[in-house]
């Protein structure tokens, strides 16, 4: 008999992402599983959970406005729709547990979960808890968290375990060794020389855009080149900023500027040393690798969550972090230069951030699921 897993992570990479790694892992251990997604049809799960071979059932689902405004108006009837929907899916499929990953796409399906008395497992991935997680926790079995010390900041503690953030497949199987000629080669890129990977994520960071550009003139004679992915917004500034950079300073470093990177893990493979926010699905893909990194967290975050897990890697050592407002590239080549200069403070900072990963969270998130998901249909 087939056992159905309802899973919710939706609207962002860093809520699908996990989700789909704690898919895959549910399936993989147990034959009689299917894992059914619950999302929405205009956000990013809508187009890579069916990439991914998994069912996606869509419902009505509308973020809180952080501010008054009408939209505000639609997020009750919203909220009454999507419980019911999930419910009537609870139902209907037999579904024997549910596993949510935080967002707004999330909290139909938390509440449905309670109303059903079905068994629910939380993720948590940032150090801060969303406003989701921190209420549907109150209903749920466990409560996975990725960061040791964000289980304080739940009412029911003893809930709360340590899994780490799942990462998606392609990353945690790169042998960054192995790949690398080849990854260096598809960018365009110097296999002589350390390669700096810097992104801001896929709308891109206008403060590390402008860092890096400053810095073009500030490297000397090191052997070192730029990866650098601008992200939509900012390609166009980039681009023409960069033109004035090389102008200024021809003997400057190599660059290659790319609006997206589509290949991620062929980026890390590429990259010696990685410049980027502080976001939970990029500190748990550098930390499986042992990726060194400048972390320069995102200011407007929610509670400043990006701020606190910069800081959870950096006290490992697995990491330095910039503070946003005090990125300039004489800063950020000043923070760099140590770790492309002397290799024990790089593999020291390797080996900090390879001890803070957890390769297996998706095992760990999996088989929490599994204890609670009963054998067989629920009749």
């Amino acid at each position: 008999m087939t056992r159905t897993i309802l899973l919710a992570g939706g609207g962002t990479a860093g809520h699908v992402f996990p989700a789909l790694a704690v898919a895959r892992e549910l399936t993989a251990r147990a034959d009689d599983v299917e894992v059914v997604f619950v999302g929405v049809a205009d956000r990013l799960e809508a187009r890579l959970v069916p990439a991914s071979g998994f069912e996606l059932h869509t419902i009505a689902a509308v973020a809180i406005p952080r501010r008054p405004s009408p939209r505000l108006l639609q997020v009750p009837g919203a909220l009454r729709a999507g419980v019911r929907a999930c419910r009537t899916l609870i139902t209907e499929r037999r579904a024997v547990a549910a596993v949510t990953f935080g967002g707004y796409v999330s909290f139909p399906l938390d509440r449905a979960a309670f109303r059903e008395q079905l068994p629910l497992v939380v993720h948590e991935q940032n150090s801060v808890p969303g406003l989701t997680n921190r209420v549907a926790a109150r209903w749920a079995d466990r409560v996975a968290v990725t960061f040791p010390g964000s289980a304080p900041r739940f009412r029911y503690q003893e809930r709360c375990v340590v899994t780490g953030n799942p990462v998606r497949s392609d990353v945690l199987e790169l042998d960054r060794t192995a790949r690398r000629a080849a990854a260096l080669e598809a960018f365009g890129l110097d296999p002589e020389r350390r390669t700096v990977l810097v992104f801001g994520g896929s709308q891109g960071a206008r403060s590390i855009n402008r860092a890096i550009v400053d810095a073009h003139e500030r490297w000397g004679d090191r052997p070192v080149q730029v990866l650098h992915a601008t992200g939509g917004v900012g390609y166009t500034a980039a681009a023409r900023a960069w033109e004035e950079a090389r102008a200024a300073h021809p003997k400057g470093p190599p660059v290659r500027l790319v609006e997206f990177i589509d290949d991620m893990a062929g980026a890390y493979a590429a990259a010696d040393v990685v410049v980027c926010r502080a976001g939970a699905t990029s500190i748990a893909e550098l930390t499986v690798l042992g990726l060194p990194s400048v972390l320069i967290p995102y200011p407007h975050a929610t509670a400043d969550h990006q701020r606190e897990n910069a800081q959870a890697l950096a006290r490992t050592g697995g990491a330095a972090v910039i503070d946003d407002d005090e990125l300039t590239g004489e800063r950020l080549v000043d923070t760099l230069i140590p770790l492309l200069d002397d290799p024990g403070a790089y593999a020291a900072m390797a080996l900090g951030a390879r001890a803070f990963g957890r390769p297996d969270a998706a095992q760990a998130v999996a088989r929490l699921v599994l204890e609670l998901a009963p054998e067989g249909p629920q009749p």
